[in-house]
């Protein structure tokens, strides 16, 4: 059985996941991207096949390691891909979000797919029925939003995450400081999504929404329309892309 490991260099985390077949069988969080890190990865999982998407500025020696011990691919703009991009600038586009809409064809074809990624900034990818990723949206993500009203005041404090207690529940009006803070930025990334499901489904009609990322279960219980959260589709579409590339 072919086994392939892929990887997630995005702006906070760098992750990787191991695949069996077509089975993802485990997740990783990496601690960095140093040599001794995917040597080690490769000498436990000895896998035949590779797939990189990055968004950051990476050890450029990962690369080297991963084409000398596996079949390599690098997402990029001259990746082949199961659907086209008529869009200005197709270099442009992020390798992550190159993987989203990979995967929302490959998972949902011949359907209109609407694919929102929650990170660092959070991505709208519109995927048509026809196969053609149209582009979409950026905005800041949670943690980005945080840090920009404690950055630039000089009295706001400074939220790392969604609160914890509750059940995530926060306060709509909020009471004092932090509830404020916290119904500006999760409230507002909320009605923000629903506004875009509701621009999308005006204009397209019936359509799929995904929702990743590691919020992707918190704000989909916030949300009225039937959505599918799935915390791995980046990487599923990883592996969809390392199959139409015979890695």
């Amino acid at each position: 059985m072919k086994k392939t490991i892929c990887f997630d260099f995005g702006n906070t985390r760098l992750k990787a996941a191991f695949f069996e077949g077509n089975v993802l069988a485990n997740e990783l969080l990496l601690a960095d991207d140093t040599t001794e890190t995917i040597e080690k990865l490769i000498a436990t999982y000895q896998p035949d096949c590779s797939v990189l998407s990055s968004v950051i500025d990476h050890n450029p020696l990962v690369e080297e390691i991963l084409a000398t011990h596996t079949t390599f691919h690098k997402v990029s703009h001259l990746t082949q891909l199961n659907f086209t991009s008529p869009v200005g600038k197709p270099a442009t586009i992020g390798a992550d979000r190159l993987a989203l809409a990979a995967a929302a064809v490959h998972f949902y074809p011949k359907q209109n797919n609407l694919v929102i990624g929650l990170g660092s900034c959070i991505t709208y990818n519109f995927i048509n029925q026809y196969h053609q990723f149209l582009g979409g949206a950026i905005s800041p993500g949670m943690q980005m939003r945080y840090k920009s009203m404690h950055d630039f005041t000089a009295k706001l404090p400074l939220l790392e995450d969604r609160p914890t207690t509750n059940g995530g529940i926060f306060p709509i009006i909020g009471y004092d400081t932090k509830t404020n803070l916290q119904s500006g930025v999760i409230a507002g990334i909320t009605f923000e999504i629903a506004g875009f499901i509701d621009f999308y489904s005006n204009r397209y009609g019936n359509f799929n929404v995904v929702l990743t990322g590691g919020d992707a279960g918190y704000f989909a219980r916030h949300l009225k329309k039937k959505i599918f959260a799935d915390l791995n589709f980046l990487f599923k579409g990883l592996y969809a892309i390392s199959e139409v590339n015979n890695c």
